[in-house]
């Protein structure tokens, strides 16, 4: 098969033959049909995470069909077309496993970072970890559901009831998110690179009541906020313009550090949160949500020669909603 593979980090992917994996016990062979480029695998490329074993086929929001089952697969047949999220296997014996806490597994094991991913014609995944892909999205349509479209929920459901949401970085996860708040009667304000009013305009266009840069302050006081983008000074800017109560919640898996901030802005009982990963039961809610709404993806495609000028495409901006390989 062919794959895109970083063999050094800082370094762009290669393009190799490899020979077809096979599924061992417990997993699936899928023939992939699309892959969403994501932030987290700008970070491993740049060696802002600890670093993978190399060689590795990153990429972690794969739609596909099973080829094959391994032995002791049960819950899938082969035809059927499933997701693979960027959490891939977990110990299940743990105390976090044990409690609906899979996404805080100390033994975890993610897809397209410490397992093979998706930049690739085949890969193997967890049986346990693949979700069926409701009929209405094609494929090239699920594949940013995976990540952006999880992680994204996961860090909504965080904000409780709040009316007025913030969203800061207005990539492929806010993109979708804004849909699901829309539909459930939330106002969205939505935070982007300073300058940047075509992603702004982008925003407006899918509902948001406001957008503007992320250094300003919006005309309400905001119930809670999302940080997408990976910029620890957001912080304390998204705490200035939160109501008292009211909660900012980290979405990446990567941040720069936070600076320094007055006490002021966090007293009346506001609140940082992060969020880690992804449960299983996230994904099954979000999808079936998604298709209910529907949530309607933008999408730029790549072919699978082209992930490193995606992934270059998603540094600069240069782009709205998600990227998507196809092999």
């Amino acid at each position: 098969m062919r794959a895109m593979v970083l063999e050094e980090i800082g370094a762009p992917l290669r393009t190799r033959e490899l020979p077809r994996p096979t599924p061992a016990p417990e997993q699936v062979l899928i023939k992939v049909h699309a892959c969403g480029v994501c932030r987290t695998d700008l970070h491993i490329v740049d060696g802002e995470l600890p670093p993978p074993q190399l060689p590795l086929i990153m990429g972690h929001q794969i739609v596909g069909h099973i080829e094959d089952v391994g032995d002791g697969v049960d819950s899938l047949l082969s035809g059927q077309r499933v997701g693979v999220p960027w959490l891939g296997w977990t110990c299940g014996e743990c105390r976090y496993c044990r409690r609906g806490q899979e996404n805080l597994c100390d033994r975890a094991r993610f897809t397209g970072y410490s397992v093979d991913g998706g930049f690739a014609e085949f890969c193997v995944a967890d049986a346990r970890y693949c979700l069926p892909i409701p009929e209405d999205f094609a494929d090239l349509e699920a594949a940013p559901l995976l990540c952006g479209g999880l992680i994204g929920y996961r860090a909504y459901r965080m904000t409780a009831s709040a009316e007025r949401l913030g969203l800061y970085g207005f990539g492929s996860a806010a993109h979708m998110l804004i849909q699901v708040a829309r539909h459930q009667n939330r106002k969205v304000y939505a935070f982007t690179r300073p300058g940047d009013e075509t992603t702004q305009q982008f925003a407006l266009d899918l509902g948001a009541q406001w957008a503007g840069p992320s250094d300003c302050v919006p005309p309400e006081e905001l119930d809670a906020a999302i940080i997408f983008a990976p910029v620890g000074s957001l912080v304390p800017q998204a705490l200035r313009c939160l109501c008292k109560g009211a909660t900012v919640v980290c979405a990446g898996i990567h941040m720069s550090d936070i600076p320094s901030f007055p006490y002021r802005i966090l007293w009346g009982e506001r609140s940082i949160r992060s969020v880690a990963n992804l449960t299983v039961e996230d994904g099954t809610q979000f999808l079936y949500l998604a298709a209910e709404i529907p949530v309607r993806t933008e999408v730029t495609t790549f072919s699978l020669e082209e992930t490193n000028q995606a992934l270059d495409a998603l540094r600069s901006g240069d782009f709205n909603g998600s990227a998507v390989v196809r092999p």
